[in-house]
């Protein structure tokens, strides 16, 4: 079971807009997921880790 690491970085309406940590480029491109997929309270700058269909909140 693998793990990767992302933080919100902006919210448009109903969807997260996601930039991965495991990549350390700065120009790498962001991704949407909806709001509903992720756990309550999570907000811009919140730091999150994914595995298997997951999403949770990390330090």
């Amino acid at each position: 079971m693998e793990w990767h690491e992302y933080e919100i970085v902006d919210i448009q309406g109903d969807y997260a807009q996601l930039k991965s940590l495991d990549e350390k480029s700065d120009d790498q491109e962001l991704f949407s997921v909806a709001m509903a997929l992720l756990p309550f309270g999570s907000d811009v700058g919140t730091r999150l880790s994914y595995s298997m269909g997951m999403f949770e909140m990390i330090g």
